[in-house]
């Protein structure tokens, strides 16, 4: 199997190692230092068990690798624009497109069902670059569990030795695509299940990235140096709690144990990717990790005002950073088209 990884950062670059070691013929799309790196001395994951290291073809232009059996995509909510513009070259007639990152998804009405089935999502995906590009059809989610980070050019710290990665199809099949996919990664030695129920999975993380990451924002510390407060511990519970509300209401239903995430945060000594984007000055996930949530909770009619409160500093905090525009007063935008 062909299969392209487009945005070999921390998890892209850990997911490009795990196809080729499950057998796949894996190129990466990359930039900059970080695709110098690779091309010069390949790629490098310190994991807590030891090291690999990996000589994976990689380009920033997607026209030297053509068609693809299968693109994963792992870049952050702020590029996928770019993703839209350039990713044609990889896609053959049935070429699935898998989508492993945070936040809310930009295909999350696809396959849903009811009465906002189709429903596209502006504040991710302004104009619809991504659902026409590629096409919802093609889509796969993809929620990912591993504290990762990109140390230097060409070298990715894994600082968890249980990461995980769900996949599944928005509209609930149990499909070959899917099940194939994951059998490489199974084979590449990370742990991959296939759910028939993706939201739940897309929401049980992304309540704890939001209850973590806007407390994380805030005070510039790592997970344990948030949780070791009280204070901090409340205010997580209380969105864990109101945002467990709003993912109910929209048909979703997380496996969440508040007990559990808090127990796991106070023993993580890592700063979230957001806090990571903010202290080295880049585009941060607000969209899709702060704002779309918090958009939804509106829709959902479920009032949520500790996330509300959390949520507009942290929007703040990366707009007096310049890492987030302010397209208008408000905090949270429109989020449907």
């Amino acid at each position: 199997m062909k299969a392209c990884i487009f945005g070999a950062g921390a998890i892209g670059g850990q997911l490009a190692m795990r196809l080729a070691r499950g057998g796949a013929e894996v190129s990466m799309v990359a930039r900059g230092e970080h695709l110098d790196a690779i091309r010069r001395d390949g790629l490098r994951i310190v994991l807590a068990d030891g090291e690999w290291s990996e000589r994976l073809p990689a380009t920033d232009d997607p026209r030297e690798l053509g068609p693809q059996d299968v693109v994963v995509v792992t870049v952050k909510q702020p590029a996928l624009p770019e993703v839209a513009r350039t990713i044609a070259p990889l896609l053959g007639p049935d070429t699935p497109v898998a989508f492993v990152m945070n936040g809310i998804p930009w295909w999350y009405f696809h396959g849903h069902g009811g009465p906002r089935e189709g429903q596209r999502l502006d504040a991710i995906d302004p104009g619809s670059a991504i659902w026409n590009a590629v096409g919802p059809e093609r889509a796969i989610g993809g929620v990912v569990y591993s504290a990762a980070e990109v140390v230097e050019p060409g070298v990715i710290h894994v600082e968890n030795a249980n990461g995980r990665l769900i996949l599944g199809e928005p509209n609930g099949a149990d499909s070959a695509r899917v099940r194939d996919l994951a059998a490489l990664i199974n084979a590449g030695g990370l742990n991959t299940a296939v759910s028939t129920t993706i939201r739940d999975e897309v929401w049980t993380k992304l309540i704890n990235n939001i209850a973590s990451g806007t407390l994380a924002v805030l005070a510039q510390t790592t997970a344990s140096g948030v949780y070791a407060e009280p204070a901090c511990e409340a205010a997580a519970r209380t969105v864990y709690a109101e945002l467990m509300k709003v993912a109910a209401t929209l048909g979703a239903r997380p496996s969440l144990d508040p007990d559990r995430n808090v127990a796991r945060s106070k023993a993580l000594h890592h700063k979230p990717s957001i806090l990571q984007d903010l202290e080295r000055g880049r585009p941060m996930e607000v969209a899709s990790m702060f704002e779309a949530p918090l958009a939804m909770a509106r829709i959902a009619g479920v009032p949520a005002p500790m996330t509300d409160l959390l949520v507009t500093l942290a929007v703040l905090r990366a707009r007096a950073a310049g890492l987030y525009p302010a397209k208008d007063k408000a905090v949270v935008p429109k989020l449907l088209h």
